[in-house]
């Protein structure tokens, strides 16, 4: 499942990329925005595979959004205007595809993405991590954390055998781990989903932790377990 997200400030334009994602049953649309700024905001909070980006908006544009954020997803840019062609594949997007546009030159562009995806996470995966904790940097096998939780400035990694204090951001740590294990599911947790032993209301019990789910999260959360 590829989690996207659509940026697009005409509403014609957005509700028609809308209508083509939910004809493909692989692509997963956690949300819409008819502005750049608002978007930022969410990458920095979730993680997202793929974004359909226009170029020309108001206030940001879409090569500006690109240029502004640390975490890249694969990017479909969705335009009327040829001339960003060129910077556009400077910043490594995955397809340039131009307004109006067919189901079928859609489809064609998605299929890119998902396989720059796919190879993309087949080279990063690996069964463990490095941290910098204390004054040392230690290994951690991917298979023993059950949670991640922030603590100020700080994340405390809890695995089946100790805890682990390292000064790490969300945003940093979770570009490290697998999507389909891994997920955030509070501003302050990231959980691993295999060892879930049961979810009560807005709230995950993994041993003897309990994990509170807030509503920013929910939705992807329940869409994860899903699949």
């Amino acid at each position: 499942m590829i989690n996207c997200i659509v940026i697009e400030d005409e509403p014609l334009a957005r509700r028609k990329i809308t209508e083509y994602i939910g004809m493909i049953d692989y692509l997963n649309l956690l949300d819409t925005f008819d502005n750049a700024i608002s978007a930022i905001s969410f990458l920095n909070k979730n993680r997202v595979d793929l974004i359909f980006l226009d170029i020309r908006m108001k206030r940001l544009t879409g090569i500006q959004l690109l240029e502004s954020i640390d975490v890249k997803p694969a990017v479909i840019i969705t335009t009327a205007y040829d001339e960003y062609a060129i910077k556009g594949y400077e910043l490594d997007v995955v397809d340039y595809i131009l307004k109006p546009f067919s189901i079928e030159r859609f489809v064609k562009a998605v299929d890119k993405a998902y396989k720059y995806i796919d190879k993309t996470n087949s080279t990063q995966q690996t069964d463990f991590i490095f941290v910098k904790t204390e004054y040392r940097t230690e290994r951690i096998d991917i298979n023993n954390i059950l949670y991640i939780q922030g603590m100020k400035d700080y994340l405390m990694i809890c695995t089946t055998s100790k805890k682990i204090m390292t000064l790490m951001s969300f945003k940093n740590i979770i570009k490290l781990l697998p999507d389909n294990i891994f997920t955030r599911v509070h501003n302050s947790y990231i959980v691993a989903i295999p060892k879930i032993d049961s979810i009560e209301r807005n709230r995950i019990n993994i041993g003897d932790a309990v994990i509170p789910i807030s509503n920013s999260y929910r939705d992807d959360f329940i869409n994860k377990i899903k699949h």
